[in-house]
């Protein structure tokens, strides 16, 4: 078995993918690819444009002098596939059948793992995703709403809560499965997970409108008044999906989704902003404060993470009212692609077994 393994990293956004080369874990280089509208403009769906987002990654390679059939792996950020537990997964024909298909929907992650397949084949190595955002590891009594028409989901940052909590462990000298965190990931959206001795049993479905307000979403709303708005007339299902998911929360309350201009307003003396950016704050804590009870307050660590993991002020506020529960420690970023390559290396180093997709009929495990 080699020492070294040259590893391929892809994350594909809605205007951008991003791509790094790692040796292990060491990062040989990283580019973003802008895609303008012009040249996305020509595909219809977003899976047909997996072959040009393909060709501009295998460009990027030749470029910077890689040779593709060095390659020991590619890793593609997981998409909308049925619900898996956490871990690194093979790219298999089954995987591929329902990214293409869009089983829970149309992403541009889902070209993650069909690009990585491609690239992969045609370089004779192994293809993986690693922890996609349907990660289901919740206990049964987390699944239920309070209506059996609706069950609770597990939809969240997992690539990076689970990356992050990894650190945590063996930065507490043990593994990730040792301990009981609660992993706050802190981007756009805004999703709090118990993870008991490796495996998130509770998280908020931080992208349908449930847990705190975020930069861009609007959170858990109280549903009777949702309801009458929905009935009212006044707004259609997009424009309410739309003040939902994508125009809620700080958005919604001050016109803007970037933490740096709140502060600078803050700074400023605008007390409107200091207020959403604190009730923001607020209701991070209380979610902190009800996973708590999940595992009746048995918690090694609070840990924050994402782009506003790196705002002190925030991260402070937090920290006031939760600490009391457990140490609070922060990891701030994404670190999405350096998370991506972990989860390939782990595989190829012999630590972990690649799993394989089993689709709809693997089901929550």
């Amino acid at each position: 078995m080699p020492d070294q393994f040259l590893i391929l990293a892809i994350n594909p956004g809605s205007t951008s993918t991003k791509i790094a080369l790692f040796d292990n874990d060491t990062l040989r280089f990283e580019a973003t690819i802008h895609h303008s509208t012009e040249e996305l403009d020509q595909f219809d769906t977003i899976g047909e444009q997996h072959a040009f987002r393909k060709s501009v990654i295998v460009s990027q390679l030749t470029d910077n002098g890689v040779d593709p059939s060095a390659l020991n792996a590619v890793v593609g950020r997981g998409g909308l596939i049925h619900p898996v537990s956490g871990g690194t997964y093979s790219v298999n024909d089954l995987m591929i059948a329902d990214l293409k298909q869009g089983v829970l929907g149309e992403h541009a992650s889902n070209l993650g793992g069909l690009i990585a397949h491609e690239i992969a084949s045609q370089s004779g190595c192994e293809s993986f995703i690693v922890d996609p955002v349907v990660v289901d590891e919740l206990e049964p009594v987390a699944r239920y709403s309070g209506l059996p028409e609706i069950e609770r989901s597990s939809i969240f940052h997992a690539l990076n809560q689970k990356a992050v909590a990894r650190r945590a462990g063996m930065a507490h000298g043990g593994n990730y499965a040792d301990y009981c965190f609660i992993v706050v990931h802190m981007g756009g959206g805004i999703t709090v997970g118990v993870h008991h001795h490796g495996r998130v049993i509770d998280v908020n479905d931080g992208l349908n409108g449930d847990g705190p307000f975020s930069p861009e979403r609007s959170g858990g709303l109280p549903a009777l008044k949702l309801v009458k708005l929905c009935f009212s007339g006044q707004a259609s299902l997009p424009e309410v999906t739309r003040r939902v998911k994508g125009g809620g929360g700080l958005v919604a309350y001050l016109g803007t989704n970037d933490a740096r201009e709140v502060n600078r307003r803050i700074d400023s003396g605008d007390t409107q902003a200091e207020s959403v950016y604190r009730a923001m704050a607020y209701q991070v804590a209380k979610e902190i404060g009800a996973m708590a009870v999940v595992v009746a307050g048995r918690i090694d660590a609070i840990v924050l993470t994402g782009g506003l993991a790196h705002d002190r002020r925030f991260c402070g506020w937090i920290e006031e009212r939760v600490s009391f529960l457990a140490p609070v420690e922060v990891y701030p970023g994404e670190n999405e692609m350096i998370a991506l390559a972990e989860g390939a290396l782990r595989v190829l180093q012999g630590h972990e077994s690649a799993s394989q997709y089993h689709g709809a009929a693997g089901g929550p495990r």
